[in-house]
């Protein structure tokens, strides 16, 4: 089992989300932090892209579901982020967080932190 992580922090991305009337036609900012357990010892030898797992496409794809979404709740979003990250094969576990800022008067942000393997 690798120990290797690619990291993904601070994805910003405003989409619908949350259970309250405004919320359902209002876009809010969340913040998305992905972690992707993937071996690295090829692409740490070869220095291709085409033998690692390439965080851009990730990440856009990531951007592209949220941007698209309707969630009540960050719990779905976080889970559904987790299923897109390990579409691919290389990537053997994710670990998803999604903060969602302002949430709680009070608070910087509320937020879900899942792991999926």
């Amino acid at each position: 089992m690798t120990t290797d992580r690619i990291h993904i922090t601070g994805l910003r991305v405003e989409c619908i989300i949350g259970i309250n009337d405004w919320e359902r036609v209002t876009k809010q900012e969340v913040v998305i932090d992905i972690t992707l357990q993937v071996d690295l010892t090829k692409p740490g030898d070869s220095d291709e892209i085409e033998d690692t797992v390439n965080y851009r496409d990730i990440s856009k794809a990531v951007q592209a579901h949220v941007e698209a979404s309707s969630y009540g709740l960050i719990e779905a979003m976080a889970r559904n982020i987790a299923t897109i990250c390990l579409e691919s094969e290389a990537v053997t576990r994710a670990d998803v967080s999604v903060q969602k800022p302002g949430a709680l008067r009070g608070a910087d942000s509320v937020g879900v932190e899942i792991s999926r393997s």
